[in-house]
């Protein structure tokens, strides 16, 4: 049995963020997410073989929630105990699982191919380099709606992909961690309110709004107070966040998207198409500064300055805590 440890946690997350930072999410490396994802598409097809009507699709998205959860937990706990048997190999083993979890270096490259995209005027290009990071519709929509989706979603994926992953490799280690992106994964894929989805996704929706309700606080937070690497206002950002953060069909995206709508001056949220069906969004954030291409760059700025922001207060926090007991 292994217990974790808070200062060895901090550890292993410093060093997989200095790894995510170097390498990213290296094509060479079988990704643990692609294996999830496989693993939710064969569930969901074998549930909906067995679960017909509308009533019965609902518990068995409560049933893929217990099963992902299960797996992504146990199976990097299941490797760690092996890996016991050797301190080196269990440390390197932490650091990997980790690593793995944190998406900061690989929605840098996203975001920036949609801004090399526009920077050099090719609308088209841009609008296919958004599809690989978007659930809407990307075909038809105009610059400034472009450089919006891509602001959002580096805003949003600050929260997901970086900030909760690390939160709860915090408290609960790499195990916990990979459950986490389990349960996001599970979200992104089935999580939809659409016709196919609205029944075998509402469990999966619900829990991923759980999981986050903390992290993508915790992201808003941090944003406001890294408001000023963008030429951002911290007291503006938080005023903006403060008012705007219930301005979204989700319990939570709206805290890291009016974070960073205060920090740029910008204005997010509006219509957008998602499988052909046009879904309205609430603004968020004031229409101070017309939304430019350059405000992705800003906005992966601030979402660096963001997660080094949470590491540096995990630091402070253990220094304290050590000193007083």
């Amino acid at each position: 049995m292994f217990n974790f440890d808070l200062k060895q946690n901090i550890i292993y997350i410093f060093i997989a963020i200095i790894i995510d930072f170097i390498l990213g999410d290296p094509n060479w490396i079988p990704h643990p997410i692609i294996y999830i994802g496989k693993l939710i598409n064969i569930i969901e097809k074998k549930l909906r073989s067995k679960f017909e009507n509308n009533y019965k699709l609902k518990r068995a998205g409560a049933l893929m929630v217990v099963i992902v959860c299960m797996l992504t937990y146990c199976i990097p706990y299941i490797l760690l105990r092996f890996a016991l048997i050797n301190k080196v190999i269990f440390h390197i083993l932490n650091v990997i699982i980790i690593w793995t979890t944190i998406a900061a270096k690989s929605l840098d490259n996203a975001a920036m191919e949609v801004y090399n995209s526009l920077k050099k005027e090719d609308i088209e290009d841009a609008r296919v380099k958004l599809s690989y990071i978007v659930g809407r519709d990307t075909k038809e929509l105009a610059a400034h709606e472009i450089i919006r989706a891509d602001v959002e979603t580096v805003a949003e994926n600050a929260s997901d992909g970086i900030i909760a992953p690390i939160f709860y490799a915090l408290i609960g280690g790499a195990p916990l961690a990979m459950m986490y992106k389990g349960v996001n994964t599970m979200d992104s894929m089935v999580g939809y309110l659409n016709e196919k989805y609205k029944n075998i996704g509402f469990f999966p929706a619900n829990v991923d709004d759980i999981f986050n309700y903390i992290p993508a606080r915790i992201t808003g937070v941090l944003m406001c107070l890294s408001a000023f690497v963008v030429n951002g206002s911290i007291t503006e950002s938080f005023k903006i966040m403060i008012r705007d953060r219930k301005n979204h069909k989700s319990p939570n995206c709206a805290y890291p998207e009016a974070a960073t709508a205060g920090a740029l001056k910008v204005q997010l949220g509006g219509t957008n198409v998602y499988f052909g069906q046009v879904t309205y969004k609430p603004t968020i954030g004031d229409d101070i500064t017309k939304l430019d291409y350059k405000h992705i760059k800003k906005s992966v700025k601030l979402m660096y300055a963001s997660e080094i922001l949470f590491v540096l207060i995990m630091i402070l926090a253990l220094i304290i805590y050590r000193s007083l007991i």
